[in-house]
């Protein structure tokens, strides 16, 4: 019976859904928190001769979602 779901919904796409209800249930500075949270950088680095390159992102984040690193609680 539990596999049933799973031709419908990947365990991604499970938790995707069940994270932006829950942000959505929130109050508006939790919200927002949370929000800021979810942004996610990718970066790549080119190696050549066992050397790493200069780290640079995919897609760059915006301005705003940069943080000092530590989580807003």
């Amino acid at each position: 019976m539990s596999s049933t779901w799973r031709e419908f919904m990947s365990w991604n796409k499970y938790t995707s859904i069940a994270s932006r209800a829950l942000r959505q249930a929130l109050n508006e500075t939790d919200r927002v928190a949370a929000e800021k949270r979810a942004i996610i950088g990718v970066r790549y680095q080119l190696w050549e001769n066992g050397q790493s390159g200069e780290s640079n992102y995919v897609v760059p984040p915006p301005k705003e979602a940069k943080t000092s690193g530590k989580p807003s609680v």
